[in-house]
């Protein structure tokens, strides 16, 4: 089969077998380049969408993005329930495996020092949402209408204090969580907040992190995280994963060369 070389992660050799039905970006089969101590994980995907120009304008097509990011993220997923995967960025092709194995020996020494780095270890994801705050009888019914302008500024500081209070409790919850769960880990990323607008979630994103746990260790860092869950009225946690390391990854993920 003709096409680029999209290449989903670098990985050290491994002896289990992939799933027997996994498929890739554009539904090719993902298969195994080896060069020398590292194997990348690749599939063949068509030029007319992959070469520089064509993919640049297909990078505003969201659907087409999303369908491209869920085959992605599905190989990385299976390689992560077999092997420690270092992921490479979404859309990393080359002209052909001379190309691919070329980008594994120049990079060769990093890779195999962030994949011992990595080996035997996942990420958890954790992420705390302040939601509407709550009474003991049900979500807080509106305030009355105001009678008067001095009544309509008292209301409206009343708002804005007890907004502040749930968000500073807020704030020292996830402060907290993100201590005590960072004592669990080996290291751990604080990532920006999510726009709700982009994500979907409900609730204003108050933590957004991720914690680099050995696999071993991965039930009790969870139990730990559900102790936490239903602790404070209008706090949401959210936990996810295992997921391969990709906030752990090093600078190397960042480094790409197109085909």
């Amino acid at each position: 089969m003709t096409g680029l070389r999209y290449v989903y992660a670098v990985c050290r050799p491994f002896g289990k077998p992939l799933q027997a039905q996994l498929t890739g970006v554009g539904g090719d089969p993902p298969r195994l380049l080896p060069h020398r101590d590292l194997v990348a994980v690749v599939s063949h995907v068509p030029e007319a969408d992959f070469a520089e120009e064509p993919l640049r304008a297909r990078l505003e097509d969201l659907d087409w993005l999303t369908a491209v990011a869920r085959a992605h993220q599905g190989v990385i997923d299976a390689l992560t329930t077999v092997t420690t995967p270092l992921p490479l960025r979404l859309g990393t092709v080359f002209r052909d495996d001379s190309g691919v194995r070329m980008m594994l020996e120049a990079r060769e020494a990093s890779f195999l020092r962030t994949l011992d780095r990595l080996e035997g270890r996942v990420e958890w994801g954790v992420k705390v949402y302040l939601e509407q705050e709550e009474t003991p009888q049900g979500p807080a019914t509106p305030a009355p209408k105001p009678t008067s302008g001095r009544d309509y500024l008292r209301q409206r500081r009343m708002r804005t204090k007890a907004q502040d209070d749930l968000w500073q409790r807020a704030e020292s919850f996830a402060t907290r969580l993100h201590e005590t769960l960072a004592e669990s880990a080996e290291d751990s990323r604080l990532h920006a907040p999510q726009n709700p607008t982009l994500s979907g979630a409900s609730g204003r994103n108050v933590l957004n992190a991720a914690y680099l746990v050995p696999r071993a260790e991965s039930e009790e860092f969870v139990e730990k995280v559900d102790r936490t869950k239903d602790g404070v009225p209008g706090i949401r946690v959210e936990l996810t994963g295992p997921w391969a390391a990709y906030s752990f990854a090093g600078e190397e993920t960042a480094e790409e060369e197109g085909p």
